[in-house]
């Protein structure tokens, strides 16, 4: 395999202190469908310092070349340096397809990319597929999740974002063989930026949750979210809720499911209070198990829910977790 290369499929592989974000890998597992598909290599770009060993971790879950920029320059992510780096390894490579998670930094950094580089971006995507002609089919919801556009980018390459935990990353074979390509990111640009420390984390991480219990209109008081939170607890998971709470100033937007807030592919997803706009269901349908709980049985969250019950969440929810208490006591019998 030769150091230079042109026209594969390229996955920018996010990090922080030097853990790869699972959206890369997740990301690599679609790429190595979509580069088999297309015959040509699977690559992906890594920049920041100290960071070598990771581009082997890139090898390991199926890039066959990683582009690594690893610099003291880069350890701190400037989004117009960053730029500049991927825009340059673009014009070098030429790779057909560009892919970028749909996570705060990429939405930031990959429609500076795609600008720089005078190419569309399809953003949250949440799938790839390749049609009978060879042609990449983008698809992302549209109209507030009412309906699913499937787009096709004539310009080239084709640059796409896709959401977390819509795809499924490959599993980890380190007997896999690939290019670690070291490269130097050129002179430092002085972009205007400064780095002045950083904010705390989100209070809750949704995306990554396996259990969540959400609540909606249901709610008659913001207090009330401490049921949810008690039943959630006992249930290994977190707290969500739909928009109109976060609307309402209830509690901040790292909680929202759907649309507009953050997707979720959790093991059981508990539902109460919540009608089941398109919105929601955009952002929670992939859920393993879907509970709803909900006084109106026309609700259209019971169409995607695996088990429904139809009643009051403030008598339902209190008999749950009095259920669950007795279990984890041991006090149940049978």
């Amino acid at each position: 395999m030769s150091t230079s290369a042109k026209g594969g499929v390229l996955v920018y592989a996010e990090h922080e202190n030097g853990v790869i974000h699972p959206v890369s890998f997740e990301l690599l597992g679609k790429g190595r469908e979509i580069a088999d598909r297309l015959g040509v290599e699977l690559w992906s770009v890594l920049l920041g310092h100290r960071v070598k060993r990771q581009a082997e971790e890139l090898v390991y879950y199926g890039a066959d070349r990683v582009f690594l920029y690893d610099h003291p320059t880069l350890e701190v992510f400037d989004v117009v340096r960053y730029k500049h780096v991927l825009v340059k390894l673009v014009r070098e490579t030429e790779p057909l397809v560009f892919l970028v998670g749909a996570t705060p930094l990429g939405r930031s950094l990959a429609p500076r990319v795609a600008a720089a580089l005078n190419t569309g971006l399809t953003a949250d995507c949440i799938d790839l597929q390749v049609d009978k002609d060879g042609e990449l089919i983008q698809i992302r919801p549209a109209f507030t999740g009412n309906i699913l556009a499937h787009i096709k980018t004539r310009s080239r390459p084709i640059m796409a974002t896709v959401r977390y935990r819509v795809m499924k990353a490959p599993k980890r074979d380190t007997s896999r063989r690939g290019v670690v390509v070291e490269k130097r990111p050129g002179e430092a640009l002085e972009t205007g930026l400064r780095f002045l420390g950083k904010v705390s984390a989100r209070r809750v991480n949704l995306a990554d949750a396996d259990v969540i219990v959400a609540g909606g209109r249901g709610l008659k008081r913001k207090e009330d979210l401490k049921l949810l939170e008690e039943l959630a607890s006992l249930l290994g998971g977190v707290l969500g809720v739909s928009r109109p709470l976060v609307d309402e100033g209830w509690i901040s937007k790292d909680y929202q499911v759907g649309f507009s807030g953050n997707t979720v592919k959790p093991r059981l997803y508990v539902a109460c209070g919540i009608s089941g706009s398109p919105q929601h269901l955009a952002g929670m349908r992939g859920s393993d198990v879907i509970v709803a709980i909900n006084i109106d049985p026309s609700a259209p969250i019971f169409r995607v829910a695996d088990y429904g019950v139809v009643g009051d969440l403030y008598e339902v929810v209190p008999k749950l977790i009095e259920a669950l208490k007795r279990i984890k006591g041991g006090s149940v019998d049978g």
